[in-house]
């Protein structure tokens, strides 16, 4: 069975994107799949990667439009003795109009989606946030389309599931901080959940402060993070199941990662940093998994402050947080979206 990857990571664009389809790519990899990727060298681009993780990337040129990507495409597909089975798309900039010329070149698409805000045309749609409406993709994708959709399917690696399996009973006492904003953090909303910590003056609690690989404030971070006892900086960690397990609380972005700290029951103080991530935040907020803070614009270090003494003397909500959010994600997700691929069918 052979399958290809289009997805892209950019400075603007982030890293989740690329993340998910590699945890989807291993799990698939471990069935017998024979992987692909496809993916532009943008400045930020994570296809060396990709390669080190043992996949072989086509790259496309950074500055291309959407006929010459479509194009250049299809000549990568068309060189394969025997059709691709499957093309699985993770881009906010691919819609119907990129996929439809595409279908002749493959037996199947995938589309991994999160924004339900344009048009696809796929066999298989993949939107692992937590929606309150389950109708979000009428109209949007052919009728006869298979959709997975929730945090049943979420694209966690197998760290997690086995963290989640030897996880410790969370106290709900705060000893230890994690602070994550995403791969990127163009807005250093690190720094600013660093400051609001030092405000606290509670050099008794540990902070682990993780920065991405395309965060552009990684100097300022560090200097900021020696500054403060009890504070440790990792740098593109590949332990993140185990930091996250090891904390009692976090403050983080709305993004793919959300799951990640679902899945081990981290109470978190989101902060969000993209408008994909708005749904999510608020949705989980009204599930009480997540005290979501809102748009970064409008947030102070006052407000992180604020929300890290609500969690910090509440143990309850604490505990009600960590709860829920367990109950939302298995971390089983990769295995059910590889299943569906490989044999075209669902199981739960």
């Amino acid at each position: 069975m052979n399958i290809f990857f289009r997805t892209d990571a950019s400075i603007d664009i982030g890293t989740g994107h690329v993340i998910r389809c590699l945890t989807l790519s291993d799990e698939l990899r471990q069935n017998g799949v024979n992987i692909g990727f496809i993916c532009r060298e943008e400045t930020g681009n994570l296809i060396e990667y990709i390669e080190k993780r043992g996949y072989y990337v086509h790259r496309l040129p950074a500055d291309i439009d959407i006929e010459t990507d479509i194009q250049l495409t299809q000549r990568i597909l068309e060189r394969h003795a025997m059709k691709p089975d499957w093309l699985v798309i993770d881009h906010y900039d691919i819609d119907s109009s990129w996929e439809s010329p595409l279908r002749e070149f493959v037996r199947k698409i995938m589309v991994i989606d999160d924004l339900a805000n344009r048009q696809h045309d796929c066999d298989l749609l993949l939107d692992q946030n937590c929606r309150l409406n389950g109708n979000n993709y009428n109209g949007l994708v052919p009728d006869n389309c298979m959709k997975l959709l929730g945090p049943k399917y979420a694209l966690l690696r197998p760290q997690f599931l086995k963290a989640r399996e030897n996880l410790r009973e969370r106290t709900s006492e705060v000893k230890r901080i994690l602070v994550f904003m995403g791969g990127t953090d163009t807005t250093n909303e690190t720094s600013k959940a660093l400051r609001a910590i030092q405000m606290l003056n509670r050099p008794d609690i540990a902070i682990d402060t993780i920065i991405g690989a395309s965060n552009p404030y990684r100097i300022e971070i560090i200097d900021l993070a020696s500054q403060m006892p009890n504070t440790n900086c990792y740098f593109q960690v590949d332990n993140m199941a185990e930091l996250m397990a090891l904390a009692d609380l976090c403050i983080g972005a709305g993004g793919t990662t959300t799951w990640e700290r679902c899945c081990l029951g981290l109470p978190t103080i989101v902060i969000v940093i993209a408008e994909n991530q708005i749904e999510i935040a608020e949705n989980l907020a009204k599930k009480e998994t997540v005290i979501n803070l809102g748009w970064f614009e409008h947030i102070k270090k006052s407000d992180i402050e604020d929300a890290l003494k609500i969690l910090i003397n509440n143990h309850e909500k604490s505990r009600t947080m960590s709860t829920k959010a367990r109950e939302l994600v298995d971390g089983r997700g990769a295995e059910r979206v590889a299943n569906a691929l490989i044999k075209e069918r669902v199981f739960v």
